[in-house]
């Protein structure tokens, strides 16, 4: 067995555990915590659906189980990137009983777009992490408000804050919530404006970014 295949086999234990753990392990935090949730969900969106649901990369944490808690009666698709740490969420995801959509904006985009177009089309509900998956940190992907704009697609914005946490020293500033901590959860529900050029999507972009950097 060559050096690639041990790496290679090692990969797929580590995927087999913590596909079985993360799960359970996810669920039991978020089920100590207590939430507070201000904003509202249209009547129209809450029954129909066809909207994308997001949250920074770093809040994933809550932002899975509170897209899932928000739409019950919903299968919710989440856009989950080709890498190995998203091997890894792809599994849990699956696990908690997301849908999948797999690719990012920087590997296979065109084929994510269309299938976020067909699932929301089919007033589905897409979740992603407009900065994931490798940055720049609280900043929306040009694609996601591209193809919001030329779609007349509502985004739902969830701004997540914990009174106690632990921040890894990565890119996103990962949070993790700590047991029974405080955490309240600001909905913000928005509507993009079509673009007639490159510079209004920039502009637009930035001043979005701005507004929720602190989230």
């Amino acid at each position: 067995m060559t050096q690639q295949d041990d790496t290679d086999a090692t990969g797929r234990v580590k995927n087999a555990v913590s596909n079985m753990l993360l799960p359970a392990l996810l669920k039991t935090l978020v089920a100590t915590l207590n939430m507070t949730l201000h904003g509202r969900i249209s009547e129209e969106a809450a029954e129909t659906g066809g909207l994308i649901a997001c949250f920074w990369h770093g809040s994933m944490a809550n932002g899975w189980l509170l897209i899932q808690r928000l739409f019950p009666q919903k299968k919710i698709t989440a856009v989950v990137s080709l890498s190995r740490d998203g091997e890894i969420l792809a599994g849990t995801l699956s696990k908690l009983g997301f849908q999948l959509i797999r690719g990012s904006s920087s590997r296979g985009s065109q084929a994510v777009k269309k299938q976020m177009l067909d699932t929301i089309t089919n007033h589905g509900i897409v979740a992603i992490t407009p900065d994931g998956p490798r940055g720049p940190k609280h900043r929306f992907k040009y694609g996601t408000l591209r193809l919001a704009s030329q779609n007349r697609i509502p985004l739902l914005f969830a701004d997540i804050r914990c009174s106690r946490s632990w921040k890894l020293r990565s890119w996103d500033g990962f949070e993790i919530p700590a047991p029974f901590s405080r955490v309240t959860i600001t909905l913000h529900s928005i509507t993009i404006p079509l673009f007639t050029n490159e510079q209004e999507l920039r502009d637009f972009e930035q001043k979005l970014s701005e507004k929720f950097a602190g989230a």
